[in-house]
């Protein structure tokens, strides 16, 4: 018999994350520890990565369902809160030793020889903050760049896009840009057009989630290929996503399992994607390195070239111990390394 329980905890970045939605300090997240009799002496661990103000499942008695659903774990595999389904999935694949289907297939990435091929995440900030980070991350060997954009004056983002490819071309680097929804539908296509001068390779979520009629018009029209993001949170069947996929007809779409139905409804939008040559990546949805490393072992199966959005690892002071490892563009996991999570215990499981 299964048995649940959860945890809250507050991740602590090391500097203050901005976007155009929020500026943050903190990550709340939620922890889930999963036993049974069949494994005795073993737990599973998983992330039930709830996003504040984004995750369709930011509902008021969250912590309630979470009571609910370590009374009745299985339940929780097939429930619509995709945070939930996250880390319930995560957790007993844990506990059975990551061999069920859809973690089994990375023996390359988990016995360290393979790693995968990762962006640089560069924050919104300052102009020189930007700046400065743009060169820490091409220092350290990435090729390609995501930056968030629509913080600060459009005059100062096209500069520092003007100074990118003053130094570097589109075969040295590629730029994605990630716009949060901070375009308006009446001036996204003038800003689609003046980007365009930089061989960007996408741009996501130009403009707000929940505007399908105005986001097939931009993905119709935009010079820049178009990847949805946010727009992917709350549908939650097959018949929603290839509707909302045939509506808006994207280039890419990208995937945050924590946020578009766990690790199952990611699967889902992979096979309405590629029903329609539509491409994907994922990326984290500002997991610690619990959830970042269950979702590196469900992509290292999945034989996707495409660089993958999962350097965050590294954003928080108080993160989990993990045995993950960015070495360059490529994010890797150490067999050697044998975390210590005992401190996991000390925190107050309900």
């Amino acid at each position: 018999m299964l048995k649940g329980e959860w945890t809250p905890y507050r991740l602590r970045f090391r500097f203050l994350a901005r976007t155009s939605r929020e500026s943050m300090t903190e990550k709340p997240t939620y922890f889930v520890r999963l036993s049974s009799d069949e494994f005795p002496g073993r737990c599973g661990v998983g992330e039930c990565a709830l996003f504040r103000g984004l995750s369709a499942d930011d509902v008021p008695d969250y912590e309630e369902l979470l009571s609910y659903y370590c009374k009745h774990p299985l339940e929780a595999l097939d429930c619509r809160y995709s945070s939930i389904r996250f880390g319930f999935e995560t957790a007993l694949a844990s506990l059975q030793g990551w061999t069920s289907p859809g973690f089994s297939d990375c023996s390359e990435w988990l016995s360290g020889s393979d790693g995968i091929r990762i962006n640089g995440l560069i924050w919104m900030g300052d102009k020189a903050t930007m700046s400065a980070r743009i060169a820490e991350k091409l220092d350290a060997g990435f090729s390609v760049l995501k930056l968030k954009i629509g913080g600060i004056r459009f005059d100062d983002e096209l500069d520092l896009l003007r100074h990118i490819r003053r130094e570097f071309s589109p075969s040295q680097l590629e730029l994605r840009l990630d716009a949060n929804g901070s375009f308006a539908p009446s001036d996204a296509l003038a800003r689609l057009n003046e980007l365009a001068r930089f061989d960007i390779h996408s741009i996501e979520q130009p403009v707000k989630a929940g505007q399908p009629e105005v986001m097939a018009k931009v993905c119709a029209a935009s010079p820049i290929p178009i990847a949805l993001d946010e727009e992917l949170i709350g549908v939650s069947t097959r018949a929603e996503a290839d509707a909302l996929l045939s509506q808006i007809h994207p280039s890419y779409i990208i995937l945050k399992p924590a946020l578009c139905g766990g690790f199952s409804g990611a699967d889902t939008w992979i096979d309405a994607a590629r029903s329609l040559g539509i491409g994907w990546w994922a990326t984290s949805a500002l997991e610690s390195d619990i959830g970042l490393e269950a979702i590196a072992r469900w992509l290292a199966g999945k034989g996707n070239a495409m660089p993958q959005g999962l350097g965050t690892g590294q954003l928080y002071e108080n993160n989990i111990p993990s045995a993950l490892q960015c070495r360059g563009e490529r994010l890797y996991t150490n067999p050697a390394i044998k975390p210590d999570r005992s401190m996991l215990d000390s925190l107050p499981w309900r």
